[in-house]
């Protein structure tokens, strides 16, 4: 019986499924780069807001402790935004007719909230409550970056579930003492692993990594 296919049938076709495997790879390892990219994680990247509020200017510049703002931040799961009326304690005073400033002023006049644009912002199924994480020793710097640098504020890290366990499942690395919790340019000793077991002792810290921790 003649042959119904050429010889080189077969080399196309075992090309063909390598080729096949490769290009599954390739779309595999594009996802996985796009979701971890700037452009889908926005980490690095500055997000405007209806008045550009820089953190620069007021931690490192004027000094001001991240509890001025961020009231509820070590009573509370959220550590809150602060109402126009925080803004005005300082600018009825200075800068009080600064055109960048009018979006605070128009608020204060009408009661109407200023419209921030949320810059870390999980999702509805996550539960992260501030206070906890405060109480254990969890520097604001090690979620948020240095946001006395940051003249428009942007995200330092993922806030991946990924990234969150390295933190769960090794404390020790991370934990800071209390006094320094928000110092952002607090340096911590060559020995901070036996630092951190000192205070996952003194702060009672538990690895949690089951489900229920973060999602209820």
């Amino acid at each position: 019986m003649a042959q119904i296919f050429h010889r080189s049938t077969n080399t196309i076709a075992r090309a063909s499924i390598v080729g096949a495997g490769l290009l599954a790879a390739g779309l595999f390892a594009l996802g996985y780069a796009y979701q971890r990219s700037p452009f889908v994680t926005l980490v690095n990247v500055p997000r405007a807001q209806q008045v550009p509020f820089s953190h620069q200017h007021h931690v490192q510049g004027v000094g001001l402790d991240c509890r001025y703002c961020h009231t509820s931040v070590e009573d509370a799961s959220f550590a809150g935004i602060p109402p126009t009326q925080t803004c005005m304690n300082c600018h009825s005073q200075i800068w009080n007719q600064a055109a960048i400033l009018e979006p605070v002023r128009e608020s204060w006049k009408t009661g109407e909230p200023l419209e921030w644009v949320r810059v870390h912002d999980l999702g509805d199924f996550v539960y992260f409550p501030h206070n906890v994480h405060v109480a254990k020793g969890v520097a604001c710097v090690t979620c948020h970056g240095r946001v006395d640098k940051m003249a428009l504020t942007w995200k330092a890290n993922t806030l991946y579930m990924e990234w969150c366990l390295q933190c769960h499942r090794n404390p020790a690395k991370y934990l800071t003492p209390k006094e320094a919790i928000f110092q952002m340019d607090w340096q911590p000793p060559a020995n901070r692993e036996e630092l951190g077991k000192e205070l996952i002792q003194r702060n009672n810290v538990h690895t949690r990594t089951d489900c229920s921790t973060c999602h209820r």
